[in-house]
């Protein structure tokens, strides 16, 4: 994050020509020497305590979950939990901030995108994984608590007006490898399953994903993190969470 800027002045007697003038500008001391006409730059020693991006802001990880009634129970309580209890733990723990969005309508996951601007969006709960891009999707509620299936086809077209800020997707839920291929034409991390995985699996996986990152690891290694979260557990789930980059979705896609 940008220092304030501080301005420090040394008064020196009248025609002296030691006199100076410091000042302090995001934390890197600029000299004037009077009467020279020379400005002498000098790197600080500071260093940002916080490099959680760029502009030392912290990430927002949106948490968003759905469990419709007449869909079989999930743990989701318990998965954000563990979740919470990890990055409070964690060693960069200020450099993220979490935020939560429960019984998540189709409104109410756009609205979420435009409140919370988050780097990292989990969604926990119930995916359709056949079909093509119109028929696979994750299911939402709607207005009465009900399943809503929101298509892949969407979901691709909401992410793509937040390419520039989300970086990681985590699809948790099942059958959700197509819509992350097709997310992963817009964001750079989209993480989803290529089948069905367990109420276990899905939380060691979450578990070993977010206290790598806590720990100041890549996205790349926390994915690695939560599949052998999942073997330690002894669950053979191990394969089912899958990554695709944005390389990968567009191959001969070229940078902006």
């Amino acid at each position: 994050m940008m220092s304030p800027v501080r301005r420090q002045r040394k008064m020196a007697p009248p025609n002296s020509e030691s006199a100076q003038n410091t000042f302090n500008i995001s934390g890197s001391p600029i000299t004037n020497m009077v009467g020279s006409g020379t400005i002498h730059y000098s790197e600080s020693s500071e260093k940002s305590i916080d490099p959680a991006s760029s502009d030392g802001l912290k990430k927002v990880i949106l948490f968003l979950a759905a469990n419709p009634v007449a869909t079989s129970r999930l743990r989701l309580d318990e998965e954000v939990r563990e979740i919470e209890a990890g990055l409070q733990r964690a060693r960069y723990r200020d450099r993220f901030t979490l935020q939560q969005k429960w019984a998540v309508r189709p409104r109410d996951l756009q609205r979420a995108m435009l409140d919370c601007r988050p780097q990292i969006v989990h969604f926990s709960g119930h995916g359709v994984g056949v079909g093509g891009t119109t028929d696979a999707g994750l299911i939402l509620e709607d207005i009465t608590g009900q399943p809503k299936l929101v298509s892949a086809e969407a979901l691709t077209a909401l992410f793509k007006l937040f390419e520039r800020s989300v970086e990681c997707v985590v699809l948790n839920a099942c059958y959700s490898e197509l819509q992350a291929r097709a997310i992963a034409q817009h964001i750079p991390y989209v993480i989803g399953m290529n089948e069905a995985i367990g109420d276990r699996a899905a939380i060691e996986f979450s578990v070993g994903f977010y206290d790598a990152l806590g720990a100041g690891e890549s996205v790349d290694q926390a994915y690695k993190s939560g599949l052998i979260a999942i073997r330690l557990a002894g669950i053979p789930e191990h394969l089912t969470p899958v990554m695709v980059r944005y390389r990968e979705a567009k191959p001969n896609a070229h940078e902006d």
